[in-house]
């Protein structure tokens, strides 16, 4: 199976991801999702080595917005209201460059359980400002089901349908994660009841259990079932992986598929 349009995305947030950027495409890569997280975050010095990557490769560049502390379905206004800000910051950074931007939803704190109706709503307000901001810049918000995290907004299919639906945005997308749906075992469900509004697929394995990260045919996600069902689908797809040498895996697993 030959990819036309195959992203590379590190989940190492501690090495310098220029070092390996400018190696991607030789690896048959023509993509790259880049990671707010650590030394991937995108700030005034190296958003110039993003523009020369732009400018000087062919990869096609998508954001992943910033995850770690970061709450949408927080209760405490001030904390959201920088994680809000922190999320438009990265994009406006990286507006020149992509045309579509991760994001997850939000979580129960342990106040928002006490209060889960109005965690959830607070989430979906977070997300129709961030997708109202991103429209300006043309860019696309694409939220991302989750793994079998307690607490966590967007693990099951019917869920992640209402979540969208109750947006309401023009600019909303979904980001289907194989690896993540694998971990509640409805990887078949949510193909079938939102496959026709998959804007962006994150591609990963895992033994069904626990969100892995294992290279593609490392687990037990059904691949030839999972391409077979999306073999409409004309968007990117991105492994995430701990490294280039997974990736390089992934790729050589889905040209035997």
């Amino acid at each position: 199976m030959q990819l036309h349009r195959i992203s590379f995305s590190s989940r190492s947030a501690v090495e310098d991801p220029f070092k390996w950027a400018y190696t991607l495409e030789d690896h048959g890569y023509t993509g790259w999702e880049i990671v707010q997280e650590g030394s991937q975050c995108l700030n005034s010095k190296t958003i110039q080595n993003v523009k020369n990557i732009y400018e000087t490769t062919s990869l096609e560049l998508t954001l992943h917005l910033p995850f770690s502390d970061m709450n949408l379905a927080g209760l405490n206004d001030s904390i959201r209201g920088e994680v809000i800000r922190q999320m438009k910051h990265y994009l406006t950074l990286a507006s020149s460059y992509v045309n579509l931007a991760v994001v997850h939803p939000g979580y129960l704190s342990p106040y928002g359980a006490q209060v889960p109706y109005e965690a959830y709503q607070t989430n979906l307000a977070s997300l129709r400002e961030i997708c109202d901001f991103a429209a300006d810049f043309g860019v696309l918000v694409a939220v991302e089901n989750m793994p079998d995290f307690p607490k966590i907004f967007g693990k099951y299919p019917d869920e992640m349908q209402e979540m969208l639906d109750s947006v309401g945005s023009h600019n909303v997308g979904f980001t289907f994660d194989v690896g993540h749906a694998n971990t509640v075992g409805l990887t078949d469900e949510f193909l079938d009841q939102l496959g026709d509004r998959i804007s962006h697929v994150h591609i990963h394995d895992n033994m069904g259990q626990k969100d892995e990260h294992l290279p593609l045919g490392g687990g037990t996600v059904d691949w030839k079932n999972v391409m077979e069902k999306l073999s409409d689908y004309r968007g990117i797809f991105v492994t995430e992986m701990a490294s280039v040498e997974e990736g390089i895996k992934s790729l050589e697993f889905l040209r035997k598929l």
